[in-house]
């Protein structure tokens, strides 16, 4: 990356300021493609991918697909993906892929292959650091040189994630490790009021950084909170949970569900920013 040229989290929360923080996450389901009038195939995905750009790419921050929903038709499910992915590239929308990778070696740098070059190239991914935050800092260097940021996950929204990211308790925990590591990456490879890696915090962890001591407000960087609308996070609970902090809401189904038609998906955004107070 040119020494001049702004970093991933820089140009993500510009457009958060101007547009609101809300990540529209492309969740082709099965309920929802059925709902859309679309049928559960690779042709069905495509098209919704397609169409939810179109209607929001000038007013979400940033468009969040789901590889899994794609991933489950195979080669031809991929396939749509490409070009859901290039359709947001045209638009001029950051791009998240939430496809939660996370290997070492060569196995992780053939994952950084697959999504941050090539036709399936984001801007940033959502990356697991269960392996050892460690085992990807190769793959952070190589996002920061190309102009791309990374999620990883830290305190995610699931109930079953405190099981493991809650081990070690207040000062010590999994969690806590996770954040320092990239708080570090931040400060080593992007120093800056805004870091190109963010982390996924859930919107529905209640006070649980508090207990286990950590600070969310010195982050150097943005929190990717899922939960909100569908899973029952409000604005309040963004709120409760990161305080001050610079947090981009991710909602697919409270969004999505207002489709096919474009009023009805562009209402839906609207009233998840009216929540989150976008």
């Amino acid at each position: 990356m040119d020494g001049g040229e702004m970093n991933f989290g820089e140009r993500l929360a510009l457009r958060m300021d101007d547009l609101g923080p809300v990540a529209v996450g492309i969740d082709p389901h099965a309920g929802l493609l059925d709902s859309w009038g679309l049928p559960d195939t690779a042709a069905g995905v495509r098209e919704f991918g397609l169409r939810t750009v179109d209607a929001l790419w000038e007013r979400a921050a940033a468009f969040k697909p789901q590889s899994a929903f794609f991933e489950r038709h195979a080669a031809a499910g991929v396939a749509a993906l490409e070009d859901v992915m290039e359709h947001c590239r045209q638009s001029g929308v950051p791009t998240i892929l939430d496809v939660k990778r996370g290997d070492i070696g060569s196995t992780m740098d053939g994952y950084a292959d697959a999504y941050l070059s090539g036709p399936l190239r984001a801007d940033a991914i959502t990356i697991s650091p269960y392996l050892g935050p460690g085992s990807l800092e190769a793959t952070a260097r190589r996002a920061a040189a190309g102009g791309q940021g990374l999620f990883v996950l830290a305190l995610t929204s699931n109930p079953e994630g405190a099981q493991l990211q809650h081990v070690g308790g207040k000062g010590a925990s999994v969690a806590g490790e996770v954040i320092r590591s990239v708080s570090a990456w931040n400060q080593a490879l992007a120093p800056g009021e805004v870091g190109p890696f963010g982390l996924v915090v859930g919107a529905t962890i209640g006070g649980a950084a508090r207990e286990l001591g950590i600070d969310l407000g010195g982050f150097p960087g943005i929190y990717l909170a899922p939960g909100v609308g569908a899973q029952g996070a409000s604005g309040s609970d963004v709120r409760e949970v990161f305080g001050n902090a610079r947090v981009l809401a991710s909602a697919s189904r409270s969004i999505l569900g207002g489709g096919p038609s474009e009023e009805g998906l562009r209402q839906g955004l609207a009233r998840t920013l009216d929540s989150v107070g976008g």
